[in-house]
């Protein structure tokens, strides 16, 4: 059983920038693919980013590519989503999740994830 908890999140205005942190107990932190995802009011849970277990591969859906950056830290059981450029429609409920998904190739969706954390709120003025 993995615990997820992330942090990070807040109100930034428009073109700003928020690093979320993703914090892991329990559970063998290194075996898991790691993504993000975010759900705004009304819409549907999507996919942001995934990593790898090693963190050598990276995905990321095209609407962040080029602005956000996933990354890991296995020793300190955590993971980490950089920010930039950030727009109003970016406004949602971010997801810390793990999984173990047979290829990276599936690391883009969200049934092959079993532990998610609460969410913590990003909220983007215009």
């Amino acid at each position: 059983q993995v615990h997820l908890v992330e942090s990070g999140g807040g109100l930034v205005q428009a073109g700003g920038s928020l690093r979320l942190s993703c914090a892991a107990s329990g559970g063998t932190f290194s075996t898991y693919i790691m993504g993000w995802f975010r759900q705004a009011p009304g819409k549907e849970r999507e996919v942001i980013a995934a990593i790898s277990r090693a963190g050598i591969n990276r995905s990321y859906v095209d609407s962040v590519k080029g602005r956000f950056t996933i990354s890991r830290d296995n020793a300190k059981k955590s993971k980490y989503l950089q920010m930039n450029s950030l727009k109003p429609e970016e406004t949602a409920v971010y997801y810390c999740a793990a999984g173990a998904p047979r290829s990276f190739s599936d690391s883009m969706a969200a049934s092959e994830y079993d532990y998610w954390g609460q969410g913590t709120q990003v909220t983007v003025s215009s």
